[in-house]
């Protein structure tokens, strides 16, 4: 049987232009399976630049959906971390609320900068920072500074340790984190710590 030139392109062409239309529909099914940019945003590392947070400022940075400061701390701040463990329900940060590296007196790789999830361990809320001085009802008179829950009254010093006989049952949680740099804080990232 004789082979008719013109059919084989069209067969050729018509197959090649069937498989290029195959896929071309496939590709948005098969790309709904890979996660989303915000998805992969939200449980990846987030970077802070430390450089420009001014001693006793604030800055809070969204990982995995929670919010989380970035404190750097004066060195008052640092000093009223001493002397009240007494008052403190776990003081030398038993539970494990934070990497091994921040299980000390500041919870903190470097005294100066501290870094946690900014939600009460009690029932979520978000407690706001309270200097030492500051005239708050709820607050005793001798206030070393922190971080106080106005919800339920749970109360934390500035490294994040809950008080006694407050609602709160655990310190606030240190997410893992590292220094890329003098001045690059990676947080959700602790392999390869500096």
């Amino acid at each position: 049987m004789p082979t008719d030139p013109q059919r084989r392109i069209w067969m050729v062409t018509t197959a090649s232009l069937g498989g290029a239309a195959a896929v071309v529909a496939a590709y948005p099914f098969a790309a709904s399976f890979a996660p989303s940019e915000r998805a992969k945003a939200a449980g990846g590392p987030v970077e802070v630049d430390v450089s420009t947070l001014a001693p006793g400022a604030t800055t809070i940075v969204e990982w995995r959906g929670k919010p989380v400061w970035v404190v750097h701390r004066t060195p008052e701040m640092v000093a009223a971390l001493q002397g009240h463990d007494a008052e403190l329900a776990d003081p030398r940060s038993s539970r494990n609320q934070q990497p091994a590296y921040a299980r000390n007196p500041a919870r903190s790789i470097k005294p100066e900068f501290f870094v946690a999830v900014g939600i009460c361990t009690h029932l979520g809320c978000s407690p706001t920072s309270v200097p030492a001085g500051t005239g708050n009802p709820g607050l005793p008179a001798d206030w070393p500074g922190g971080f106080f829950c106005p919800c339920h009254g749970s109360t934390f010093d500035g490294a994040g340790r809950v008080f006694k006989n407050k609602p709160a049952p655990s310190n606030l949680e240190v997410p893992p984190h590292r220094y890329a740099s003098a001045t690059q804080l990676v947080i959700g990232d602790d392999d390869a710590r500096a």
